[in-house]
């Protein structure tokens, strides 16, 4: 049932991987918010990868409510390159996060899972309840492993301990901190490095991957960030919930968008013989819209701003390329 005002502003609030995209995101909202005791450890400070570095930040800090957002992610090269890197470095932090929220009475979790973990060929829309229904992508199956374990585990210890831990599936996410490595990040931003490489170096074409016909669903991660603040104060179910804007694009047509806003003239090329991963993937997001929550940055104004940012990064030496 949900519960309001679940976060009180005084509460200790710990963000569990502050300095993804992610992370850092929930951060700026939760200050824009007015809560205000918010911790953050550095990768230095605490390897969620070890139990003890775990244990010993929860038992000195003893948070009330917990945002997990740190992940080892990737696109479709890196999680075909590194899978034992994607299964065993999520397993290991969520297990550790989820077992110290339990053993130090965490008040609330948010666990954050992602929309491609479901099924290859879900039905569309697609809805909660079609999790492990079919088989997963290929490409991102370890990923997907674990993450569903992390979902189980939540509801597992909900149901053993009577805990409030409540898994979220968000859509492909993009915006500020993103990763713009060419091997190893997701389509919007590596197509954002691509046309913008190739207008400074004056290129006459840029070869994209597969073939541009698959559809994807893009959520600025500004309005996850928000999502994930609401859900925290609205909603305490051990079911998985969506989120996501409900709309989806061809890989092609968001090239066409990324490449008017970085202006970019020059020629698209697609080689068709790279994966391209799932045929589509757009959530059904009535449950989160019957809530009373909607996302409101529109693609195009998303990649405008995005841009914006990646430009001042690189300006400042934050990214290389």
């Amino acid at each position: 049932m949900p519960m309001k005002d679940d976060m009180d502003k005084l509460e200790k609030i710990f963000v569990v991987g502050h300095k993804g995209m992610v992370g850092s995101a929930i951060v700026r909202k939760l200050q824009e918010q007015g809560y205000r005791d918010i911790i953050v450890k550095s990768h230095a400070e605490c390897d969620l990868t070890k139990p003890s570095n775990v244990d010993k930040v929860f038992s000195y800090e003893l948070p009330q409510c917990v945002f997990l957002a740190a992940a080892k992610v990737g696109g479709i090269h890196a999680n075909d390159n590194y899978p034992a890197d994607f299964i065993y470095q999520n397993l290991a932090i969520q297990t550790n996060v989820i077992d110290a929220c339990y053993r130090y009475k965490v008040k609330k979790l948010l666990f954050l899972g992602s929309s491609c973990i479901y099924p290859r060929n879900c039905k569309q829309p697609i809805k909660e309840d079609y999790l492990l229904t079919g088989a997963l992508e290929s490409t991102n199956q370890w990923y997907a492993v674990a993450k569903i374990a992390g979902i189980k585990m939540c509801q597992a210890y909900n149901k053993q301990y009577g805990t409030s831990f409540v898994p979220v599936m968000p859509t492909n996410l993009y915006g500020e901190k993103d990763n713009y490595s060419l091997e190893n990040s997701h389509v919007l931003p590596a197509m954002i490095r691509k046309f913008h490489e190739a207008k400074i170096e004056k290129k006459d074409n840029v070869m994209l991957w597969g073939t541009g016909r698959v559809f994807r669903e893009f959520l600025h991660v500004d309005d996850l960030a928000e999502a994930c603040i609401f859900l925290m104060n609205n909603y305490s179910d051990s079911e998985i919930i969506n989120i996501g804007t409900g709309k989806d694009i061809t890989i092609y047509a968001l090239s066409q968008i990324i490449k008017k806003i970085v202006g970019y003239k020059g020629v698209l090329a697609w080689d068709v013989l790279r994966l391209e991963g799932t045929p589509r993937k757009l959530l059904d997001v009535s449950k989160i819209k019957g809530l009373g929550w909607k996302y409101k940055i529109e693609l195009e104004h998303g990649i405008e701003k995005t841009y914006k940012n990646f430009l001042k990064e690189l300006k400042e030496g934050n990214i290389k390329l």
